[in-house]
């Protein structure tokens, strides 16, 4: 029997917006300060965008980077990039010049989309980005010098709006073939060395963000605001996740406490994601202006595992805390604490230390086991430490022109992540460190997380971090290298 497409077309995150703009097309789509386009406006720019770039040459398999924090054309590119079939590169603001010119190199992106803030970081270094054609700038104070250093590595650069303007509104096919094709290649910190090229697919970005959507109660009326970069992890799939639903994306440039109450009272937000170093900021400036969240708020945090005395904290505030945990090879979020409903009825105490674990697989994921150096899942008595591993549809392809890196991550048929965690009775998981980071003392094995912890119930800190330093007696010794006082220690730290 031949194969039709009747019953077998890829799964992309970019037939969401198709929908999303029959069904709610003068929903509001996107904020951007005083800006706010509908869905049916939204449409429009990502169908200019998609034929903005093919006029650009920008054909399936080629690499378009983004440089630029959470924006409307960061936003746009997550949107416009899939559909023609293209690979989005999207690049961390915070790298230096030399980590960017390694990216746009090792990736071959032959289009950059850089908002103007970041023009004068990179500019000296673009010429180093051998595929690299063309530059696209969002924003306005281009100087002459700036526009001569395009010139100079011999780059066609336009200004975004005005490119946009340009191209026609005609409406753009889906252009991908297979479903195990690249979305996207997000790289990681490169904190021991050169960032890797996480590869993505479209499948897993699909799945991801549908189960975002289950999983975080999305609906067309939610409203979330953009606290989580973009460029990190994948944005967790929320630039799909929401745009499937036809909810509103609140973009937001940096992160600061006062701007994002502003915005949750302005737009009525429901949803927000953020690091628990951001909640300690949200904490810290709420409690110094004596208010609460203005209505209840869904959170999901992620990245270090949230101290229970901060998740007391957030819901006494009116925060809606989901956990969840993952890593950029995995899109983001792969596992989340699932709530229990008999688990309300606990004290609040009893709650924040549930709440602190990282759960079991997101559904339609994949699976995980923690495992002992053998392979063998570790018993689940909630004491006995293994590394995490997962497989499944959420797993990265691999690593970019890395074989060996790949190899060595999926060893023995499973994503290794490096991360160390006990298995629950329940079945749930709880992460411990990682394997790196776990302090040896006298043949004892030490979870720095723990001790972090610990030091977190006292009053009079706000932020702590423990790493283990050689001890001659021990072999290894818990240290306390940074840590943030509240004002309540007296010293306002």
């Amino acid at each position: 029997m031949s194969k039709t497409l009747a019953y077998r077309t890829p799964l992309t995150p970019a037939m969401f917006l198709e929908r999303t703009v029959v069904a709610f097309p003068d929903q509001v789509a996107e904020v951007e300060g005083d800006r706010r386009y509908t869905y049916r406006e939204l449409h429009e720019r990502v169908h200019r965008l998609g034929n903005a770039l093919t006029r650009l040459g920008v054909k399936r398999g080629d690499r378009v980077a983004v440089l630029a924090p959470n924006t409307r054309m960061a936003l746009e590119a997550h949107l416009a990039v899939p559909l023609i079939g293209a690979v989005l590169v999207p690049i961390n603001i915070r790298l230096s010049p030399q980590e960017i010119a390694y990216i746009l190199d090792h990736s071959e992106a032959s289009v950059l989309l850089a908002d103007s803030e970041f023009v004068t970081h990179v500019r000296p270094i673009l010429k180093n980005a051998k595929a690299l054609k063309a530059v696209v700038v969002d924003g306005d104070g281009m100087t002459q010098s700036e526009t001569n250093g395009f010139h100079e590595a011999g780059l066609t650069w336009m200004i975004y709006e005005e490119w946009l303007a340009q191209a026609p509104y005609a409406i753009l096919p889906i252009a991908v073939q297979d479903e195990w094709e690249l979305i996207s290649i997000n790289y990681t910190s490169g904190t021991t060395g050169r960032p890797k090229g996480v590869m993505l697919h479209h499948r897993g970005a699909f799945l991801n963000a549908l189960s975002e959507v289950i999983e975080t109660r999305l609906d067309p009326q939610s409203v979330y605001l953009w606290t989580l970069p973009m460029f990190h992890a994948a944005g967790w799939c929320f630039s799909w996740a929401v745009t499937a639903v036809g909810a509103r994306h609140v973009l937001l440039r940096k992160v600061d406490p006062k701007q994002i109450v502003h915005l949750i009272e302005r737009e009525g937000v429901t949803h927000f994601c953020a690091a628990p170093t951001v909640l300690t900021m949200l904490v810290q400036y709420l409690n110094d202006a004596g208010r609460a969240f203005p209505h209840p708020i869904h959170i999901i945090t992620a990245a270090s595992p949230p101290s229970p005395s901060l998740l007391r904290q957030i819901e006494r505030l009116g925060g809606k805390v989901t956990h969840v945990y993952g890593l950029t090879e995995v899109y983001g979020p792969f596992t989340i604490n699932e709530w229990r409903t008999e688990w309300e009825a606990l004290p609040l105490e009893e709650r924040a230390k549930l709440k602190a674990r990282q759960g079991i697989p997101y559904i339609g994921l994949g699976e995980l086991m923690v495992v002992d150096s053998e392979m063998r899942p570790v018993p689940k008595d909630g004491q006995t430490m293994g590394e995490v591993v997962m497989r499944g549809n959420g797993v990265m392809l691999g690593y970019y022109k890395a074989p060996e890196e790949t190899e060595k991550a999926f060893r023995g048929g499973w994503f290794h992540t490096g991360d160390v965690a006990v298995w629950h009775p329940d079945g749930y998981i709880e992460l411990k460190d990682r394997q790196k980071d776990i302090i040896i003392s006298g043949g004892e094995n030490i979870s720095s997380i723990e001790v972090e912890r610990t030091l977190l119930e006292h009053p009079a800190v706000l932020e702590v971090a423990v790493i283990g330093i050689p001890d001659p007696k021990w072999g290894g010794s818990p240290q306390s290298v940074r840590h943030r006082a509240t004002r309540a220690s007296g010293d306002g730290g």
